[in-house]
């Protein structure tokens, strides 16, 4: 969209197409942009790029690609198609304003009607896990709002990294407030809301930040929970939120890097006994790690197994991709216990979509509490 407003304002026509159409690659196009995300989309990418290299336009150097996966896989893109991707930010563009209307024919983007902005670029933290150093390796405290809003937008989509490590972040909520996104605001008689949709930093979530986030119109408070260690402090700032009047969170949860199954269903535990005892309501997006150089998902972390790892799969599948909040639902889909969870995400695909033909976990009672089970027979 940023693009588009860049060409728009040097009086181009600009189109915005998903996917592969031989009708719209053969028209004489001066340029074809193709952005990149994923670098597990290795395959399809470069089928993509060399689909649009066999067009029947004249200028065939009018091929531009960049994006995360260009970035990071720049010169295996060269290799393969001859094509020198951009890398990193495009900065003349990216301090535009999205031009909106570009995709709004495009019904299933939630995005449709939200502003999508940033307040900050980079990250102070330079997490081994993450590209976001590489793409963006300066951190810039301060952006201006007002001129990537859109007037005609409900809602605020922020894409900040890790927006509480500014500087300015008292100057960054006064901003979201000038523009109408204060707590209560509302758009023609609806509730507006703001999204820091990459998540904040638990680590630097002080009860200051807190008291400001809670001045705007904040719904869902995104919070990262990517490893067990950081529990207390995790669940010190989820009660700080709940002190505040923040009920509505959403919490990524990295798995398959250096955790453990175990780690694993203990951070989606927490989360739900919170939900109990504050009467909050946390959704936890599981999110799967894959290295920043892998051309397919088939990563397994040290300590999952590739069974286990399509056991989850095979869970989320059922719940797309999401832990809900309540008790019941989260014992049913993922277990009681660990035990039950590792037993769970080790039966066959079949055995987990059609759990009522699964034969129950049976625990051994040793003196004390639950110390190992019996794995029971293969499922129906």
């Amino acid at each position: 969209m940023k693009i588009a407003r860049y060409h728009k304002q040097q009086g181009d026509k600009t189109s915005f197409y998903k996917g592969t159409s031989a009708a719209v690659r053969d028209q004489d196009w001066d340029i074809i942009y193709i952005t990149t995300m994923f670098t597990y989309q290795w395959k399809r990418t470069i089928e993509t790029i060399k689909f649009y290299q066999r067009g029947k336009q004249k200028n065939k150097n009018n091929i531009k690609v960049g994006g995360i996966f260009a970035s990071l896989l720049k010169d295996d893109i060269e290799k393969e198609t001859g094509i020198i991707p951009h890398f990193g930010l495009w900065q003349e563009v990216d301090r535009l304003k999205p031009y909106y209307k570009l995709v709004d024919k495009f019904s299933e983007y939630y995005t449709n009607n939200s502003s999508i902005g940033y307040m900050t670029k980079g990250c102070v933290n330079r997490c081994p896990f993450c590209a976001v150093p590489e793409l963006e390796p300066k951190f810039i405290d301060f952006i201006p709002l007002g001129n990537q809003i859109d007037k005609s937008k409900k809602d605020l989509i922020l894409l900040d990294n890790n927006v509480l490590a500014s500087k300015e972040f008292r100057k960054i909520i006064k901003s979201i407030k000038k523009n109408g996104f204060y707590k209560g605001a509302k758009y023609k008689n609806t509730p507006r809301y703001v999204d820091f949709n990459q998540g904040l930093d638990a680590r630097l979530l002080t009860e200051e930040k807190m008291k400001l986030l809670s001045e705007i119109a904040l719904k869902p408070m995104r919070i990262a929970f990517d490893d067990i260690k950081f529990e207390k402090i995790y669940i010190e700032k989820i009660r700080l939120a709940y002190k505040y009047g923040i009920k509505h969170l959403s919490n990524y949860i990295l798995f398959n890097y250096n955790d453990t199954p175990e780690d694993f269903y203990k951070r989606l535990r927490i989360n739900i006994e919170l939900n109990e005892e504050l009467g909050l309501s946390i959704f936890s997006f599981p999110m799967k790690y894959v290295p920043l150089d892998a051309k397919d998902r088939k990563y397994i972390g040290p300590n999952w197994t590739k069974k286990q790892l399509r056991g989850i799969q095979c869970i989320l599948h059922a719940t797309h991709g999401v832990v809900g909040p309540k008790k019941d639902f989260f014992e049913a889909a993922f277990g009681k216990s660990v035990d039950e969870f590792k037993y769970i995400i080790e039966q066959t695909e079949k055995a987990i979509f059609y759990r009522k033909n699964m034969k129950p976990f049976q625990p051994i009672h040793r003196g004390k509490g639950v110390k190992a089970y019996i794995p029971p027979p293969a499922p129906v």
